[in-house]
C-alpha cells in the first residue's frame, strides 16, 4: 500500500471529485446514471440517519482517486451484522497506486471496529483485474446472486 494514499470519511466538499469519480464507476459498468440519481446518493451518504456511507482514497496533492460505498446489512443466520460493500471505484490513472488496497483496508479496519462479522461485496464476472486483487484479500464464496424485479 502506497504512503502516498490516505483513506478518509468524505466531506460535503468532496461533492465534485466524488462525482467525477462515481460517473467513471457508471460508465465502467455500463449504467447510465442521471445527475438526479447521483444527487440522491450524495443526499444519501451526507444523512447521517441513512444507511450508506462513504470513504473516498486521496492521494499525495489531496486529489479524490478512489471511492467506497459501504453500509451494514443484517445477517439473521449468525445473528450479526455484517458491511456490504456496493461500491469500490479507483479512477483508472490510479489504478495501481494502492488505492484500492487502501479503501479495503480501512473498511476492514471499520468493520472490525464496529464488531461486524464480515465485509461482502459482489463484482462482474468478467472483472478480471479487480477479481485479482479480491483474490489478494477475500475468500471467494459459493453463492450465486439472483436480481428479481418488484411487482406482479
Amino acid at each position: 500500500m502506497s504512503a502516498d494514499i490516505k483513506v478518509r470519511a468524505v466531506t460535503p466538499e468532496d461533492f465534485a471529485q466524488w462525482r467525477a469519480l462515481y460517473r467513471g464507476y457508471a460508465e465502467f459498468y455500463r449504467v447510465e446514471q442521471t445527475e438526479e440519481a447521483a444527487e440522491r446518493v450524495w443526499s444519501w451518504i451526507g444523512d447521517a440517519g441513512h444507511e450508506v456511507n462513504a470513504l473516498v482514497a486521496e492521494d499525495f496533492d489531496g486529489r479524490l482517486v478512489g471511492l467506497a460505498h459501504y453500509r451494514p446489512f443484517a445477517r439473521p443466520l449468525s445473528a450479526t451484522t455484517g458491511c456490504f460493500l456496493d461500491d469500490l471505484f479507483v479512477a483508472p490513472e490510479s489504478r495501481g497506486s494502492g488505492a484500492a488496497d487502501a479503501l479495503l483496508a480501512a473498511l476492514r479496519e471499520l468493520a472490525a471496529e464496529r464488531g461486524w462479522s464480515v465485509v461482502r461485496w459482489i463484482t462482474a464476472d468478467d472483472n478480471h483485474r479487480a477479481r485479482a486483487k479480491y483474490d489478494q484479500v477475500a475468500t471467494r464464496t459459493m453463492w450465486v446472486t439472483y436480481d428479481m424485479t418488484p411487482g406482479s
